[in-house]
């Protein structure tokens, strides 16, 4: 996920809820990162805040962003933020 965060106060709501909500979906926080350097090609479109999680599958995945509690919270990210959200297959879950 690629994040630019214009309202704090309405990313910040999102931030509190999705941890929570993550877990619920088995889902696993890896990093994040404020300042990613791109070392090759074109900028991103969206800049900013650069956010990796994972989950152990793509059901799960499915069921966390499908979630009526999800979507709602996520009213304010996209409230908050310019988003840039990618599913990408094939990572292995963390252990």
């Amino acid at each position: 996920m690629n994040l630019n965060i214009h309202d704090p106060e309405k990313y910040r709501v999102y931030e509190k809820g999705f941890f929570p909500l993550l877990k619920k979906h088995n889902g696993d926080f890896i990093t994040y990162d404020d300042s990613p350097l791109v070392l090759e090609g074109p900028e991103p479109s969206v800049k900013g805040r650069v956010i990796l999680f994972s989950f152990p599958s793509e059901e799960d995945a499915d069921n966390w962003w499908n979630d009526p509690e999800y979507q709602t919270l996520s009213e304010n990210r996209r409230a908050g933020t310019t988003t840039l959200l990618q599913r990408v297959k094939g990572m292995p879950p963390r252990k």
